[in-house]
């Protein structure tokens, strides 16, 4: 029986065929490797005054809502006026070089443009407040900030990312007066997080519904 395809057209196809092959499983590499090591987290955003998480909160002790006034009753936690900035530094480095975009914008009333370090798409919708309420430390979404001299996303914030928690919140929950604790943790995660889902009356079923994040 003559042969159907020459042997150059074989050797072609085959070619072809591992050219397919090796593509796939490199696109497969490379998409586990992206979501294992997703663009811009861990990496500081730069900001007009380079504010040190590890100074004010690791060094000083001041508590996230001296700044982020607005975390517990609202969906987003506020970004600090230049007065609350000014509150100590009319007295404290005042002169420093580093901080006269803070100074000259507080003297001439214009606000500084921070740059924001997560950014959701317009379609999904998060609430600060709510997550306070139902016993969400600060640590789970934004790392131990007392220890970024500049801040950085700690998460990627992908839609599996958020789901995780949702399905299984017992593995976070925390008592309200550790929410803002950044280095709590429970000796019994799971037992205490049983207990909290009913304290905080958390219906798992309702988590999961697409119009929670989507409306």
């Amino acid at each position: 029986m003559a042969q159907l395809f020459s042997k150059r057209f074989t050797f072609w196809l085959q070619l072809c065929l591992l050219a397919v092959a090796i593509s796939f499983v490199s696109w497969v590499f490379l998409w586990r490797w992206a979501m294992a090591n997703p663009v811009g987290v861990n990496d500081p955003i730069e900001q007009p005054v380079p504010f040190s998480h590890k100074h004010h909160v690791g060094d000083d002790g001041i508590d996230c809502r001296y700044c982020h006034q607005s975390v517990e009753q609202s969906a987003f936690a506020g970004i600090p006026p230049l007065s609350t900035c000014m509150t100590c530094h009319s007295q404290l480095y005042t002169h420093q070089k580093v901080l006269a975009p803070l100074l000259t914008a507080f003297e001439s009333g214009v606000s500084l443009h921070w740059n924001r370090i997560y950014k959701l798409p317009d379609f999904v919708y998060f609430n600060h407040g709510i997550h306070v309420a139902k016993g969400i430390g600060c640590a789970s979404c934004h790392g131990p900030v007392d220890e970024m001299p500049l801040m950085a996303k700690r998460e990627h914030l992908t839609m599996q990312w958020c789901l995780d928690c949702h399905r299984d919140p017992e593995k976070h929950l925390r008592p309200h007066d550790e929410v803002f604790n950044l280095h709590w943790h429970a000796k019994n995660q799971l037992a205490l997080g049983a207990v909290l889902m009913r304290k905080y009356h958390i219906d798992k079923r309702r988590l999961t519904d697409c119009s929670t994040c989507h409306r």
